[in-house]
């Protein structure tokens, strides 16, 4: 199994930056890819940004293109999601996931989530 533990989430200003981590352990996930996606009260969970394997190929919601960066760093199995210039819109809970084949944006092709880090952005 490996554990993910998501962190760095707060309460920001519109327009404002953060920056989370989601950390594995347990296993590698040196050769898999990964996702970020987000839930809001209410929402069915939504694709946000995903890498593959090596860092060298990434995917965005058009929600996100320009302001949110994906990134994977095997050496520390962690992948972080720099998010700049944020919108109320951002607020959810934020999770990651390990990727296992099929449709990059459907959760669904995602196991060993995360706990998840809270969003919260003011106007």
């Amino acid at each position: 199994q490996v554990q993910l533990v998501e962190s760095g989430g707060g309460l920001v200003q519109a327009g404002g930056s953060l920056r989370l981590s989601c950390t594995a352990s347990g296993r590698t996930i040196s050769t898999y890819g990964m996702g970020w996606f987000r839930q809001a009260p209410g929402k069915e969970r939504e694709f946000v940004a995903a890498i593959n394997w090596n860092g060298a190929r990434t995917n965005y919601a058009d929600s996100a293109k320009g302001r949110l960066t994906i990134s994977k760093d095997n050496a520390k199995s962690t992948v972080y999601l720099q998010m700049n210039s944020l919108k109320p819109e951002d607020t959810a809970v934020y999770s990651c996931g390990v990727f296992r084949g099929g449709q990059y944006y459907k959760p669904y092709d995602y196991y060993y989530w995360g706990q998840g880090t809270q969003v919260t952005v003011s106007s």
